[in-house]
């Protein structure tokens, strides 16, 4: 039986398309050169990516540091002209707000051992969220605690010290075959992948197509 659960924030416990996030992506569009949303969202995702690989030790940069850049590269290459302290501050709302997956209450009340939440987003504004919910994790771990953000195995490794767990008494749960299972499985966790949905489970990948399925995993 393991002893402990690590579960991801966005993506695995609440959605990545919430109304602020919408809100940012609609605005970059309509005050920019890049006026697809899909296109706009995957330059955003895909530089918040690189930013992140980047960010470790000394070079370390809170998520509010990345977001500072990710507006002002977007000021640069695709001409954004909008008020960016306004972007900035729906994007904090949407950390706080973000709607909760349907299933995640009842993975909670079901879970048998202590839940670990594990982010790259600040702490606060997620224990913020959850709490509006009514759900309590043993506790978060986030990015800025670690000074690393996922994959790194760093905040893997801040997470088992935190939770007195061993690698093989935790199983970590997530949404990014990167991020989660390529991290988890890097600081010797065991690891599934939550994939929602129809969605092509990936070679080599162990996965579940809700959370409370994840928790027949725990024997």
């Amino acid at each position: 039986m393991k002893k402990a659960v690590f579960v991801d924030y966005t993506g695995t416990l609440v959605k990545e398309d919430g109304p602020e996030m919408r809100g940012v992506v609609r605005t970059i569009c309509e005050n920019s050169s890049e006026k697809d949303p899909r296109r706009a969202l995957a330059f955003w995702w895909r530089r918040l990516k690189q930013y992140e690989a980047a960010s470790f030790g000394d070079a370390f940069l809170t998520q509010d540091e990345i977001v500072q850049r990710l507006l002002e590269d977007c000021a640069r290459e695709l001409g954004l002209r909008a008020d960016k302290a306004a972007l900035h501050a729906a994007i904090r709302r949407f950390w706080a707000d973000a709607p909760l997956f349907e299933d995640v209450p009842a993975f909670f009340a079901a879970c048998p051992v202590p839940v670990w939440v594990l982010t790259n987003n600040g702490a606060r504004y997620v224990r913020e969220n959850l709490r509006a919910h009514g759900l309590a994790p043993a506790g978060i771990v986030a990015g800025d605690m670690a000074r690393a953000y996922k994959p790194h195995r760093a905040l893997f490794e801040k997470a088992l010290a935190l939770s007195e767990c061993l690698p093989d008494e935790v199983l970590h749960i997530g949404d990014s075959v990167n991020s989660d299972i390529e991290g988890a499985r890097g600081a010797g966790l065991d690891a599934v992948l939550v994939l929602r949905g129809t969605g092509e489970v990936p070679q080599g990948v162990r996965a579940v197509r809700s959370l409370p399925e994840a928790l027949a995993l725990l024997a």
